[in-house]
């Protein structure tokens, strides 16, 4: 059955996607599992070299890769670069995964008994399933996949079904290079699809929100497979007295709206010293106003469309409370719609308190909510409150100040003097606090390591002992 896709540039269905049935799911993760056996048994470096081969080929489709996400996405510069980041990825992992399996693969280890030494293999994942989200569709379906593939597991992945249409070209680009593509697949489909897939794969990788998550983790633990969930954030950033109030307006502004706050690492609390509130709100407010929307022109203007529509509803609901409940909105404040796309201009909130939802639950819209603090504890108590933590950030007027606070936050990673940042570092491994994940990183070393159970190979090189040493005269001594 077919399932229709919408253009959130015109609220139309535009496109349609054939989900497939369980019957064809188990047939496609057997022949995925059969490509594993060989794909496995290659050397480190070559699977490094098809990798290679692959960011070439996505290289060649750009064109129509770059057109499926701006079609999906309403947006066109990030777009352009999602394609570039995954072919920069590739070629990292290509190049890295080689020395740090090596490093990893240990042999002669002493152990405590003399006679005895150790040897440690890694041995990947037969098939790893990766379900991913909607809000950068082709960098999210490949953040995990590419580095379960350089330890040579693989990989199924079931975007979203809201932005789909990058499937086909990125099939048609694996196809060029056969070696892949007899181990990585994308399948079309909507939650039915994913929870089809879970009972046949061996991990799995989950990108979405904290509800979704849960079933996942849930589904996965029936299955007794190991589950990286990636879930949702209420990024806070606490800006104190001794920052610059105009700088960390700015920074402020485009850490919570990029790609119109549709992402997780978006800051979606600001907690700011009561000392520099006013020239901070003066700043962010003309900030906020003076952003234009990508319409009607897509390669014009600083942020696009809410990609799914509904999400548009969820956040006018969460402004709408928080007014109701006494909040102020000094900037943006109502979803536009515009060509029959759904807008929302960059909207600053203050006199918000903790029992509205803006608060409390994730918006994953641009939406700055600002709350005043006399204290850094009394920052620090709000920026720890909720179930999230994901990521946060501090600005102050030094790097060591800001450090000293951040050291207090319940986050898995705090930018320092910026915003967002692990959406630009991918080097650091970090963990989800709270509701905001579980499983190991999918940053660092981590990334790759994770798609690996280690074999311990125990080697005896004395007399192996006899029963007779474990009798009861003999331990008696």
């Amino acid at each position: 059955m077919s399932l229709a896709v919408f253009n959130p540039r015109t609220g139309e269905s535009d496109y349609t996607i054939e989900p497939l049935d369980a019957a064809a799911i188990a047939e496609l993760a057997k022949s995925l599992r059969k490509g594993q056996q060989t794909w496995a048994a290659m050397a480190p470096e070559e699977r490094g070299n098809h990798l290679r081969s692959l960011a070439e080929a996505i290289e060649r489709n750009r064109e129509p890769l770059t057109a499926a996400l701006t079609a999906d996405t309403g947006r066109s510069a990030i777009s352009v670069i999602e394609v570039e980041s995954v072919i920069r990825t590739l070629n990292r992992w290509a190049r890295t995964a080689p020395e740090l399996i090596r490093q990893q693969q240990t042999s002669g280890d002493a152990t405590a008994i003399a006679t005895i030494t150790t040897s440690t293999r890694l041995v990947p994942y037969a098939l790893v399933g990766v379900i991913s989200p909607w809000n950068f569709p082709l960098t999210l379906a490949l953040i995990d996949a590419i580095p379960a593939l350089a330890a040579g597991c693989s990989v199924l992945i079931k975007p979203s079904e809201v932005t789909p249409r990058f499937i086909r070209p990125l099939m048609r680009a694996i196809a060029e290079v056969p070696q892949v593509a007899a181990v990585l697949s994308l399948i079309e489909g909507d939650g039915r699809t994913g929870a089809a897939m879970l009972g046949h794969i061996d991990f799995v990788a989950f990108t979405g929100s904290v509800a979704t998550g849960r079933k996942v983790g849930e589904s996965a633990a029936r299955a007794f497979i190991p589950a990286s969930l990636e879930l949702g954030g209420k990024d806070p950033m606490l800006v104190l007295a001794s920052a610059d109030p105009v700088k960390a307006a700015e920074t402020a502004l485009r850490a919570s709206v990029l790609n119109t706050g549709q992402a997780c690492q978006s800051i979606e609390r600001v907690y700011v010293a009561r000392a520099i509130a006013e020239p901070f709100l003066a700043a962010l407010v003309a900030g906020a106003k003076a952003v234009r929307l990508n319409v009607p022109d897509i390669r014009s203007g600083d942020i696009g469309p809410f990609i799914f529509a509904k999400q548009a509803e969820i956040v006018q609901a969460q402004i709408d409370d928080a007014v109701a409940k006494g909040a102020r909105v000094l900037a943006g404040g109502r979803v536009e719609t515009i060509e029959g796309g759904k807008y929302l201009r960059p909207t600053v909130l203050v006199d918000v308190t903790t029992d509205m939802s803006l608060m409390t639950e994730e918006t994953f819209g641009p939406v700055i909510p600002v709350t005043l603090f006399d204290t850094v504890e009394e920052a620090v108590a709000h920026a720890n409150s909720g179930i999230f933590g994901l990521s946060a950030a501090v600005l102050a007027g030094s790097v060591e100040e800001a450090e000293t606070v951040a050291a207090r936050i319940n986050a898995g990673a705090v930018s320092i003097n910026d915003g967002s940042l692990t959406g630009l570092v991918w080097e650091a491994e970090k963990s989800s606090f709270g509701h905001s994940g579980l499983g190991p990183s999918r940053m660092g070393d981590s990334g790759l390591l994770r798609f690996f159970r280690k074999q311990a190979i125990i080697r005896q090189s004395g007399a192996a002992l006899p029963l007779a040493a474990y009798s009861e005269e003999a331990l008696r001594g």
